[in-house]
């Protein structure tokens, strides 16, 4: 693609795509051949929605959808990852404002919305069969690299019963816009407002979902005490919630997250030899054995986690 000489490839993410930036056009050029209508026509129509709800998140500026590419305004370099954690004293107050960000996402009720193909796009339901489908990951990818094979088949069985029984156990109803992986290197600042990227996974689920994404985000290590004062600032601007369901969703949702997580590092280690994934591992663990102590519904989970990876379940 000629155009590319002319601009600077930018850093990237998990995805298939790959990022350029058009200084003179103050854009940035979304590639993506592989699972392109996801990364290209549904990014921006989620991105619609958000800026209708009056949420700030690319705009589109031009589609070339032929030739695999959208061009968005360019937020610049600065996420809130970058910002926390070369910020040791205002990480609450920093947080407080992304809940606020958060509370106006989950305020959107506008699930249909026309592509740039001029084609309605409806989000679809976070169900449990997509949520089982994910935390099978763990099992898929990371389990058998840890496990000889007839260890590995063995727990797969049991595995799968765990996970269905967790997902059995949740609460509340998948009514809620959820951004699905709603983390701090997946929020900007931009002329003084936080701005929402990376949304094309976007689902309507469960609203525990994004708050376990971002207070238990591997990428960035908090203490306990400040995931807790999060937690509970959420609660407060949430008064119609029930705290001791929205509690086990949140901490049921966090761990099979973390666990689809450790899946999805493996297999970007494995597949795509994209290796530096696997030194966030570790803390994935750390959340895990964090939170599956706090419920009884845990014990059976933990005690097969226990069993066969002893070294991080403590």
């Amino acid at each position: 693609m000629k155009i590319l000489t002319k601009l600077k490839k930018i850093k990237g993410d998990a995805s298939f795509r790959e990022f350029y930036r058009n200084k003179e056009n103050k854009s940035i050029l979304v590639i993506s051949k592989k699972e392109k209508s996801k990364n290209l026509l549904i990014y921006d129509a989620i991105n619609k929605i958000l800026i209708k709800n009056k949420i700030l998140a690319p705009n589109l500026l031009s589609e070339n959808y032929i030739n695999n590419y959208i061009e968005i305004n360019d937020f610049g370099d600065q996420t809130l990852f970058q910002i926390l954690k070369n910020n040791k004293n205002n990480k609450y107050l920093i947080f407080k404002k992304i809940i606020k960000i958060l509370n106006k996402i989950q305020l959107i009720k506008d699930v249909k919305v026309k592509n740039f193909k001029n084609k309605l796009y409806k989000v679809r339901e976070y169900n449990n069969k997509t949520l089982f489908d994910e935390t099978k990951l763990f099992c898929d990818w990371y389990a058998p690299k840890k496990l000889s094979k007839f260890k590995s088949i063995k727990f797969k069985k049991k595995f799968r019963l765990e996970i269905k029984n967790l997902l059995s156990k949740l609460n509340y109803k998948n009514d809620t816009f959820v951004h699905r992986d709603f983390h701090v290197s997946n929020l900007m600042y931009h002329n003084k407002k936080i701005a929402v990227i990376d949304s094309q996974d976007a689902l309507i689920g469960n609203r525990a979902y994004d708050l376990a994404s971002l207070i238990d985000d591997v990428r960035l290590k908090t203490s306990n005490e400040l995931k807790e004062k999060i937690f509970k600032f959420y609660i407060k601007s949430n008064k119609k919630i029930d705290l001791k369901k929205f509690k086990k969703d949140f901490e049921i949702l966090s761990v099979l997250r973390n666990l689809k997580i450790i899946g999805i590092f493996m297999r970007l280690a494995v597949r795509d030899n994209k290796k530096k994934y696997l030194k966030l591992i570790p803390y994935a663990w750390e959340l895990i054995n964090h939170r599956i102590r706090e419920q009884n519904e845990f014990n059976d989970l933990m005690l097969l986690l226990k069993n066969n990876f002893p070294k991080f379940i403590r």
